[in-house]
């Protein structure tokens, strides 16, 4: 799993630019693995494959945008047609991506004409690149899956309003403890609505053989994992259930299929 986050200094920026900044962190991030995957150095692989998914909040609802992505452990080359793997605690130098990640991100700045509205200091520093080897990923997706269709708080977690506090539990990171905080009415509700996403954003986005408009198939993909791994089987035979024809209860003839009348509901009327 990559997790690419952006400076503190620059998030009061993207919470009020969301859509283009966003955006432009999806793209950013996203060129970053596709443009280190090709190179010889590390993968040598024109196609990887991965999604990701666009967190915004943490556990007291802070903003704190970040892409989280899952990513296979290689790619496919269309030149050769063969998986390019790598070993299992390495994917690509997160110093590297950092300053790719970086890069990119103003270039989309540049490109919206948002650039100069950013403070200089935020492209001096280093922008943080997180990646860790997490096995099958399946541990992975069940952790980003709550962020894709729940809010940053969601109500079992409120535990009570009064004297115009919102008192709701936490987990601090690490812990099973569960923990009380409050806000201000208003404080609560500022945390809370920074965290809704521009009309129609798309939260969760496929790259590489993993997009849907990929040419080449997730089938394909697989078949060349398991030739290199040696792993590779015969697809089992699927077996077609045949139904026999209706036949008339008067007769006994075969019966042939010609329309279906649907009924059609009509809508009372009141007397009166």
């Amino acid at each position: 799993m990559i997790t690419f986050t952006v400076p503190e200094n620059i998030r009061a920026f993207i919470r009020s630019h969301p859509r283009r900044c966003y955006s432009a962190m999806f793209a950013a991030s996203s060129q970053t693995l596709q443009k280190l995957a090709r190179d010889e150095k590390f993968i040598g692989a024109d196609l990887a494959g991965f999604f990701g998914v666009l967190h915004t909040w943490g556990r007291t609802m802070p903003y704190h945008p970040h892409i989280h992505y899952i990513v296979p452990g290689g790619a496919f080359s269309r030149s050769d047609g063969c998986w390019h793997p790598l070993r299992k605690d390495f994917y690509l130098p997160v110093g590297v991506m950092s300053k790719i990640f970086k890069a990119k991100f103003l270039d989309e700045m540049k490109k919206s004409g948002l650039a100069s509205s950013i403070c200089p200091d935020v492209w001096k520093q280093p922008w943080v690149v997180n990646c860790q080897a997490v096995g099958t990923g399946a541990q992975s997706i069940k952790y980003l899956a709550p962020y894709v269709f729940k809010v940053a708080l969601s109500n079992n977690r409120i535990v009570k309003i009064e004297n115009r506090q919102v008192f709701f539990k936490y987990k601090k990171t690490g812990s099973n403890r569960w923990r009380t905080k409050a806000f201000e009415v208003m404080e609560f509700m500022r945390r809370f609505l920074q965290h809704v996403l521009p009309t129609g954003f798309m939260k969760v986005r496929y790259y590489g053989f993993m997009s849907p408009g990929s040419s080449i198939s997730m089938e394909q993909v697989s078949a060349c994992i398991s030739r290199h791994a040696g792993t590779e089987a015969t697809p089992a035979e699927i077996t077609i259930p045949v139904h026999p024809s209706p036949v008339c209860s008067t007769c006994g003839g075969n019966l042939i299929y010609y329309a279906s009348i649907i009924p059609i509901g009509v809508k009372s009327q009141e007397s009166g």
